[in-house]
């Protein structure tokens, strides 16, 4: 499932907080984003076609909850960017990534921790 940018901001408001009504959902990413009733209505209705999120009646409205977990979303999308521009290996995305000291000292000792942990 592609969720595009826009609605990766509609879903991380109801990662962290759902159901929600339309409504609500336009007072949390709609001023913050710039974006009217409209374009976060579209932005709901382009989820609902994908499957993302579900609708529930609740007398005239409707409440909103994610259909697929962050965590499956994440790991979906982080596997789509190893294949299709790393060949599916992580070891060549660390080394791009530390080309020109994109990593911190903090990325390193994170990474060097976690390589150690699988390592056990």
């Amino acid at each position: 499932m592609k969720i595009s940018a826009a609605e990766s901001v509609v879903m991380e408001a109801l990662w962290k907080r759902s159901p929600l009504t339309s409504e609500a959902i336009i007072g949390e990413v709609g001023e913050p984003q710039g974006w009217t009733e409209g374009t976060v209505k579209v932005l709901i209705s382009r989820l609902l076609k994908k499957k993302a999120i579900t609708a529930t009646a609740d007398g005239r409205r409707y409440l909103y909850s994610p259909a697929i977990s962050r965590q499956a979303y994440v790991q979906s999308e982080s596997q789509g960017l190893l294949d299709r521009l790393f060949d599916g290996r992580l070891a060549p995305l660390v080394s791009h990534l530390s080309d020109g000291d994109k990593l911190s000292d903090q990325d390193i000792a994170e990474l060097k921790a976690l390589i150690e942990k699988i390592g056990k």
